[in-house]
């Protein structure tokens, strides 16, 4: 059997769907395991839709994912001369034929079928006509003869064995009349031309790949095997589209997810192995196989994304974890002063606690980032007169102290709770308010050892 090779093709019509995404993983580890190439085939025939931006944009995306693919883009559009060669092959050898209905005729076939209430299928009328009593004012399309009689078999490597009857499957057209070749044409003399020998894609093709598989063998090519993958729902169960929030991936990197995280996400929507939960990209590569795709579709679940990048953010290393979060800063929010990232790098075990993305990393690293702190001014009421004492009391408490640590700050906490007859949320809660804007946060010791004695003076004389 020759070398495995798959491809994933979107079209550049739209920013890379969720869905898009998974189907290219599984692709790619599926030919990674089986120590075969994947490709990146661009189809780029709908050229009022097409656009470059959005293609830069699925390429960028799937390497941010880790998906690389082998040898250059694809690219369908400077294919179409091959597409309409076969066409006229298929023409000469009788599998396919001339269609003359103008586009009221179909019309009124598609009318007459809804109300019947039934699927519109073309009526065949120009199949065994000749071109002798062709009207002379239109300009043809071409159909492929597709079989009649019987049933086909689809031998899915997900789905077992698919059986459809043949007359369900109209003459579908191979060549619009204007002289370009539709979906079902192209990808097939694609895949051909690119050798492949696993097509996995959605399940939502199935019927295209019958239609695909009548062109092979019309044209007594080798046939590649086909798997259909199950759709991704919302968690309401409804086919997840464009349109829904988070259906892009930069949906997800602009609110901090990693993409480690998120390829772990993807790889366990729908597919399983054994009861291991969390696979590093070289355990992805070992244990993929298709028999561990499911046959149901998976629900998009954001709850559980955002637990699997907490669990990543808690796990990686802390270096690692640093430089994504200067990164995405960059990309998302604003370059962090050299002067600053030294601090927040040796704060980062306290302000990663409790965090689920890296943007709320960022945001419990506000109070080191800027200077002057934004004032929740709900959080800022809590500062009354007895509060303001308290800041005063403490601030002038740590002046005689060195070295700031947990140790040193100790003491003067648990004397002012006394001093007060408060306990300690009654001195932590304005410290942190006057320090960082906001009651929620890291701890207080960790705000103040991180700050430096010199900037929790300045802020809390501000105060005060």
């Amino acid at each position: 059997m020759s070398k495995v090779a798959t491809r994933f093709a979107p079209s550049p019509t739209g920013a890379l769907h969720i869905g898009g995404v998974r189907t290219a993983l599984f692709n790619w580890l599926y030919s990674k395991n089986q120590k075969g190439t994947f490709h990146l085939r661009i189809e780029d025939t709908d050229i009022e839709r097409s656009k470059d931006e959005y293609k830069f944009q699925i390429i960028k995306s799937l390497k941010w994912i880790g998906i690389e693919h082998d040898g250059d883009e694809y690219i369908q559009s400077k294919k179409i001369n091959d597409h309409v060669n076969i066409v006229n092959e298929l023409l000469k050898n009788n599998h396919a034929y001339k269609c003359y209905c103008s586009s009221e005729e179909i019309e009124e076939q598609k009318k007459r079928a809804r109300q019947k209430k039934l699927p519109y299928i073309y009526n065949r009328k120009w199949r065994d006509l000749t071109e002798a009593v062709a009207p002379k004012n239109i300009k043809p399309v071409i159909r492929f003869k597709s079989k009649i009689d019987g049933t086909s078999i689809l031998k899915d490597l997900v789905q077992g064995d698919v059986e459809i009857e043949n007359s369900t499957i109209e003459d579908f057209i191979i060549l619009r009349n204007d002289g370009t070749p539709t979906y079902n044409l192209s990808a097939t003399v694609d895949d051909h031309q690119m050798s492949m020998t696993h097509i996995i894609r959605g399940d939502d093709h199935k019927i295209n790949t019958f239609k695909q598989i009548q062109i092979y063998i019309a044209m007594k090519w080798d046939l590649p095997q086909f798997a259909h993958i199950p759709l991704i729902h919302t968690i309401e169960g409804k086919k997840l589209s464009k349109r829904d929030n988070a259906s892009t991936l930069d949906d997800y990197s602009k609110i901090g997810i990693m993409p480690d995280a998120l390829r772990n996400y993807l790889l366990r929507l729908g597919w399983s192995y054994e009861d291991k939960e969390i696979f590093t990209l070289e355990e992805s590569i070992k244990y993929f196989n298709l028999k561990g795709i499911g046959k149901s579709p998976s629900k998009l679940d954001m709850s559980r994304i955002l637990s699997m990048n907490e669990h990543y953010i808690k796990t990686i290393d802390e270096n690692d974890l640093y430089q994504q979060l200067l990164k995405y800063c960059e990309l998302f929010k604003h370059k962090i002063e050299n002067t600053k990232r030294e601090k927040i790098k040796s704060s980062l075990t306290f302000l990663k606690n409790k965090a689920k993305t890296l943007e709320d990393i960022h945001n419990n690293s506000k109070y080191i980032i800027f200077d002057e702190i934004d004032q929740n001014q709900e959080d800022f009421k809590l500062i009354d007169s007895n509060a303001k004492k308290i800041i005063s009391d403490f601030s002038k408490e740590i002046s005689a102290i060195k070295d700031l640590n947990r140790v040193t700050l100790e003491p003067v906490i648990n004397n002012l709770i006394e001093s007060y007859k408060t306990n300690f949320k009654g001195v932590g809660q304005p410290l942190r308010i006057a320090l960082t804007g906001s009651k929620f946060g890291p701890g207080i010791y960790d705000i103040i050892i991180s700050l430096g004695k010199d900037e929790t003076q300045k802020r809390l004389n501000k105060i005060v």
